[in-house]
């Protein structure tokens, strides 16, 4: 089973050996929740891609989380919104999934953080080729690191080789054997950027213009978010940027950045785990997700609005656009059903459509939760899914390629088979 905090693709063998996954029986695919809003059974878009197919390609989402799992999807199209939901606002609720929850959208963080540095950019405050060293001296180093080596574009395109902090042992035992104990663990991100000195690069990136290796890492975005404070020159914190230039401009309501609260302010799901020793852990609450990297708050319909408004202009200039979209091969998600793997632009996953063309997204796996945004090239169609847990950790790659197959349906507008 592939798992993963906060969209981290850490280690954590430790916890997978330790989670017993009961066998709870699921709730079934025609409990509360189910219904699309409409009652004529055609949806937005009469034989298109309607409201019936949406709850089709959601149930798959949720078969392959083994039933264990609540799941909610939006699209947003010219019509109008498509609406699904299958399970509960929690383990034991009888209350159906909100239909617009709250939830910690982990990495996905990384295409807000990664449109702060492209606007600074833009308005000439730094480079994309500017070295890590220039922005933050002597924070790079040691065991092999260089900070004089590292790009701002190679933070941002997971390109600099530098270790994920989240994979250090110490940071996994605290995470996964001790939670209740970190979870309001608010550590600077300096600290945790210290963590990931401690031990060697994966690669060193080779010289400006030369062929980049690609490994995701989350340090990138601590240091991005660190770039952008000292490059904005205000005093104004990342979360400041992230407020004041996305999230406020885009009348993004539900959108909120809360720091060291460890709560959720509104609708949302209970986040549900078991223990080795057969409890049940409520990881609902924490506040260990406050970075760059991953802590931002939404929910789907903002999610929606944020990435419409990313691919159609509103968030960046032209050549930031156009720089964001260029792109390197990875190697971390299943091959979507276009049967090509796409690439890692800055903070932004470019992938192929059965249909022709391109969408974009940016996933994000946090403790318990997964939200899976997407949308068209031009902008006209979005979809977001979130995916909740209630005993386990998730089979990723399974959930992944049921999600991928709503995403392509959704964005060509394609009924299901």
């Amino acid at each position: 089973m592939k798992v993963s905090w906060a969209g981290k693709r850490g280690l954590v063998a430790a916890w997978t050996v330790a989670l017993a996954v009961s066998a709870l029986a699921a709730v079934p695919a025609g409990a509360k929740g189910t219904d699309g809003g409409r009652t004529d059974g055609r949806g937005a878009h009469g034989s298109g891609y309607d409201e019936a197919a949406l709850r089709h390609d959601l149930a798959a989402v949720r078969a392959a989380g083994d039933g264990q799992v609540n799941v909610v999807a939006r699209v947003d199209t010219p019509a109008g919104p498509l609406r699904a939901r299958y399970g509960t606002a929690g383990r034991g609720s009888d209350q159906p999934v909100p239909w617009d929850p709250e939830f910690r959208i982990a990495s996905t963080t990384k295409a807000f953080t990664a449109v702060v540095v492209l606007q600074l950019v833009a308005e000439k405050k730094l480079s994309l080729d500017d070295t890590v060293e220039h922005w933050l001296p002597g924070v790079v180093a040691g065991h092999g690191n260089d900070g004089s080596r590292i790009t701002v574009r190679d933070l941002l395109q997971q390109t600099s080789g530098l270790f994920d902090y989240v994979a250090d042992p110490d940071v996994q035992d605290r995470l996964f054997q001790h939670f209740d104990e970190n979870r309001y663990d608010n550590t600077p991100p300096a600290q945790l950027a210290a963590i990931a000195m401690d031990h060697p690069p994966l690669f060193v990136p080779g010289p400006a213009g030369s062929a980049r290796k690609w490994a995701y890492s989350n340090t990138n975005y601590l240091l991005a978010g660190m770039i952008a404070e000292k490059a904005d020159g205000t005093g104004a914190t990342w979360r400041d940027l992230v407020e004041h230039r996305v999230i406020a401009p885009l009348g993004l309501r539900h959108t909120y950045i809360p720091g060291s609260n460890p709560f959720l302010v509104g609708p949302h799901e209970r986040i549900t785990l078991d223990t080795p020793d057969g409890g049940v852990l409520d990881a609902t609450e924490l506040s260990f997700e406050h970075t760059a990297d991953s802590g931002v708050v939404s929910t789907p319909a903002d999610l929606n609005t944020f990435f419409r408004a990313l691919a159609t202009g509103k968030l960046l200039p032209a050549e930031q656009w156009r720089q964001m979209r260029q792109t390197v091969p990875y190697d971390d998600l299943p091959v979507p059903p276009a049967g090509t793997q796409g690439g890692y632009g800055l903070g932004l996953r470019v992938v192929p459509l059965t249909c022709g063309g391109v969408y974009y997204l940016h996933e994000g796996d946090g403790f318990g939760v997964y939200s899976r945004p997407a949308v068209s090239a031009d902008g006209r169609r979005a979809v977001t899914v979130s995916i909740t847990s209630t005993t386990a950790m998730i089979d990723q790659d399974k959930v992944n390629r049921a999600v991928q197959t709503l995403t392509d349906h959704a964005l060509c507008d394609r009924r299901t088979p």
